[in-house]
């Protein structure tokens, strides 16, 4: 019988996944191997941005799976140029590389500013910097431009001319840029990092040094993307365009798809056998992602994330009145983090614990912010019933902290 146990016979320990094993999705709701029902406010890391098994996504698959799988990229497809057609018309770019993951599409990008400014500027101009606690994937460049130690550690020697400024601190990018900078690669808001928002003086300020040293500006919107701040991407937001963007995660609804974004002056770099995947820009992908960019480009659609980011934030308020669990709430649309009070510090695995005793799936962003990223399309009746499921796994938490 295939239960939780058998993870630990037989998978790699990199994970420690919670107890139950979820068989059934439709739309904000999970089913367990024994019919247990649970809300999901955790949307697989911000990637089912639309919920599970939506029925034109399911359509969609279905259809170009009698049709077209894989041809290689010796060849192109149609999905693919159908939907790199549509990433160009709605954001800042002319190209589009495709890779399976958000990590690929950041190991595409940093590649591609090293070998931008080598091409334009020369050897020397190799330096990346990036921010403290932000996170960029799990490859061994950019584990290594992620600014979190630990998931780096022990995996050296790491590739170099790499450093981490202060997120939120331009005097720190200051103090490190220079000519040799060939990009800057930041998050709008840091996901795993905390649910930190940059602010728009920031941001700005960055593309200015940038400017001022010749060097790319790299948004990482693997998790701000793809509607999740009610914006189909997060630099929208902010008047600042960056040279290169990512994006992974809800641009599949859940099918494995990033892609890398850009201009054709900075993709002429990557010329014929400088970079490449088997399956990146697959049919069955990129035919999924084209509904997915259909249905969440919608303007009503993206408003609609603004205005339920109100609910959620109006009743994680009320139930911090209550408990007074928390020191700060923030985000933007549909990636919230609830930083925990000092008191309880590194108890926010525990508060997720408890939630699914309550039913409900949410995250953690770090041992002391609990992380909600539901459907972009998650019913109000779901957000209250959800909130009510946060105040009982909250009070249960403290009663038993208070024992």
């Amino acid at each position: 019988m295939i239960n939780r146990s058998t993870f630990d016979d037989v998978m790699v320990p990199n994970y420690s996944p919670l107890a139950i094993i979820p068989v059934k999705g439709k739309d904000s709701r999970v089913w367990d191997e024994n019919n247990n029902e649970y809300i999901d406010l955790a949307g697989g890391i911000a990637v089912s941005c639309l919920g599970h098994c939506h029925p034109k996504l399911v359509q969609r698959l279905q259809n170009q799976a009698e049709t077209l799988w894989h041809v290689s990229n010796v060849l192109t497809n149609q999905p693919a140029l159908r939907l790199a057609e549509k990433l160009t018309e709605l954001t800042f770019a002319d190209k589009v590389y495709f890779s399976n993951s958000g990590a690929e599409a950041n190991e595409a990008a940093l590649k591609l500013a090293r070998r931008y400014s080598f091409d334009k500027f020369g050897v020397e101009k190799s330096q990346i910097i990036s921010f403290d606690g932000s996170f960029h994937g799990r490859t061994l460049f950019t584990v290594t431009a992620g600014g979190q130690a630990k998931y780096s550690e022990g995996f050296g020697p790491l590739p170099g001319d790499i450093d981490h400024a202060k997120f939120n601190d331009l005097a720190s990018v200051e103090a490190l840029i220079s000519d040799n900078t060939c990009a800057v690669i930041v998050e709008p808001i840091q996901g795993e990092g905390g649910v930190k928002s940059a602010s728009k003086d920031f941001l700005q300020g960055l593309r200015a040094l940038c400017d001022k040293h010749n060097a790319l500006l790299i948004f990482d919107e693997i998790q701000t993307g793809a509607g999740r701040t009610g914006e189909l991407y997060a630099y929208q937001n902010y008047d600042v365009v960056p040279d290169i963007l990512t994006t992974a995660k809800g641009i599949g609804g859940g099918f494995p798809i990033g892609a890398m974004l850009t201009t054709t002056e900075i993709a002429s770099s990557l010329v014929v056998g400088t970079h490449g995947s088997t399956y990146g820009g697959n049919p069955l992908g990129c035919s999924v992602a084209e509904a997915v960019v259909d249905i969440i480009s919608d303007r009503q659609l993206l408003d609609n994330v603004k205005a339920k980011h109100r609910k959620f934030m109006d009743g994680l308020d009320r139930i911090n009145e209550r408990h007074k669990i928390f020191k700060d709430i923030r985000g933007a649309g549909l990636l919230i983090g609830c930083e925990l009070r000092d008191e309880y510090k590194g108890k926010a695995g525990a508060i997720l614990a408890e939630a699914l005793s309550q039913g409900l799936l949410i995250l953690v962003a770090g041992p002391d912010v609990v992380r909600l990223a539901p459907s972009l399309i998650i019913p109000d009746e779901d957000i209250e019933q959800g909130l009510m499921g946060i105040d009982k796994a909250i009070a249960s938490f403290l009663e038993k902290e208070n024992d």
